[in-house]
């Protein structure tokens, strides 16, 4: 059985005293009194089922009050529908206020009477009993005051559950956000792995500079024996020195990446032969200075450091294939040391 069903058979019922007594105040029930009266002077109106009273936002200046049958009163959106049966009456703001635009649809569900009260027929009322209309209009303002508390309410529990929709969206976006640098970041020393790399590359077809302009390819020396001889946490501990290092040199433009094991690479956006060379000297000297500092278990090993001026005409394979091989002329030459790419410069 549907709520509306169930509503129209609540409204067949006779609204006992006890009811009634409950209702008086907040509920658009009228007394057997009042009734009797409103009856004396309203115009009684049939209104088969299915039937229309009117419709919301339609201007109206007249009540109703029902007299036998069951009216529903759709309010729209996801409010309450409100099905209202004898002796209760609706509508009165129109009446009071006029031309006051409906706030729902009036219907039938059943075969109803109601009575129709215009201003004419209201003034009346009062005339005749100016007594009970003023205590009438005084439950009908407190009504009105009720359904605002109501509606206040209402909305502020559609204030509280957008505030916590708002909230989870926020913990949803932040949860997808870390995610996202997650799958991007190397665990290790928090530099960007070969995907946040890709990703980067990616990034810079679409961007107004261009492509980066250099490349230091970078690989630890010797990192093997500083494993097999003081353990892989002393191994983890070079990568993260040399990881910091790296981070230290690039800007907000620039990409410090780990592709792997103990290769790094350090892509500069914006960078000249001066540049390069003022880089991957500064690398070489932080990782000398660690070195110096250190006693026992070491915090670093020592660097070979490929350099390579890029051409925007030439993507990422070529890049690196250029710095690897300058990397691996750096490590023939017994490491600890940068060598340029002989394509981007003069000097051997």
């Amino acid at each position: 059985m549907t709520g509306k069903v169930a509503a129209a058979n609540v409204c067949e019922q006779e609204p006992g005293i006890a009811q009634t007594a409950m209702a008086e105040i907040v509920h658009a029930i009228l007394s057997p009194s009042e009734f009797d009266l409103f009856a004396e002077f309203g115009q009684e109106r049939l209104l088969p089922q299915g039937d229309h009273l009117f419709h919301r936002g339609q201007p109206g200046d007249t009540m109703y009050v029902i007299v036998s049958g069951c009216i529903e009163l759709d309010f729209g959106e996801d409010l309450l529908v409100k099905s209202l049966g004898p002796n209760e009456f609706f509508g009165e703001l129109g009446l009071l206020i006029g031309d006051h635009p409906r706030s729902a649809d009036a219907r039938a569900v059943a075969d109803s009477v109601v009575l129709e009260l215009g201003n004419a027929d209201f003034q009346r009322l009062v005339d005749r009993d100016p007594g009970l209309i003023a205590y009438f209009l005084r439950r009908t303002i407190m009504r009105v005051v009720s359904n605002e508390q109501v509606l206040i309410r209402q909305l502020r529990r559609r204030n509280h559950d957008l505030e916590t929709a708002l909230d989870n969206l926020y913990v949803t976006t932040h949860q997808l956000t870390h995610t996202r640098e997650l799958v991007r970041t190397d665990e290790l020393t928090g530099l960007h792995n070969r995907r946040g790399l890709a990703l980067y590359l990616q990034e810079c077809r679409s961007h107004d500079d261009g492509p980066p302009q250099g490349l230091l390819l970078i690989d630890c020396d010797r990192f093997k024996q500083v494993n097999d001889e003081y353990g892989h946490q002393a191994g983890d501990r070079v990568l993260q020195s040399v990881a910091n290092i790296l981070r230290s040199v690039a800007s907000e433009q620039d990409m410090a990446c780990r592709l792997g094991g103990d290769e790094f690479c350090l892509l500069l956006r914006s960078a000249d032969q001066d540049t390069l060379q003022h880089a991957a000297e500064f690398i070489l000297s932080a990782v000398h200075g660690l070195m110096d500092r250190a006693h026992g278990v070491p915090h670093v090993c020592p660097v070979s450091i490929g350099v390579r001026l890029l051409e925007p005409h030439t993507d990422w394979s070529e890049w690196y294939a250029r710095a690897d091989n300058a990397l691996y002329q750096a490590k023939r030459l017994g490491g600890n040391r940068l060598h340029w790419s002989r394509a981007a410069t003069v000097t051997p």
